[in-house]
């Protein structure tokens, strides 16, 4: 084998390692991936049970949210954007008061492809959509 031969198959050999590796890289958050951040970044507020009786929420002086019930609060419908923009910081950056962190900038990294209910996939942090997978993952009808 010559050695442009070699460099041929070294070169797809190469880009098909790369492609390999960004279809690895695409694979979606599981809930459970959620669940572990829910835990870093909210349990102390929400509680980790997710209903807003967090260790902290006696003294924040506003009840957190029970996550538990955001679709039944919406007639059924879990609004992936709105709770992007909640967990980003975005939905809430002209709030007066001591309110939730924005936690977008603390989630930013590697993105997926997350289709929010438009039809368009936009790349998001992977973080932020493995929040997003487990909290719709515990929503309550009751």
């Amino acid at each position: 084998m010559n050695s442009a031969m070699r460099g041929g198959i070294w070169a797809v050999s190469a880009a098909g390692l790369l492609a390999l590796g960004a279809c690895m890289q695409a694979s979606m958050p599981e809930p459970a991936d959620g669940r572990a951040l829910f835990m870093d970044y909210c349990a102390a507020c929400h509680g980790s049970t997710a209903v807003g009786n967090g260790p902290m929420a006696a003294d924040l002086g506003v009840t957190p949210a029970d996550l538990t019930h955001i679709a039944a609060r919406r007639g059924g419908d879990f609004p992936r954007a709105e709770v992007l923009s909640m967990i980003d910081g975005y939905a809430r950056s002209s709030m007066d008061g001591p309110g939730m962190p924005e936690f977008g900038e603390l989630l930013k990294g590697d993105e997926v492809p997350l289709d929010t209910g438009d039809g368009i996939l936009t790349p998001t942090p992977r973080k932020m959509v493995a929040l997003l997978e487990y909290l719709e993952s515990i929503q309550r009808t009751d």
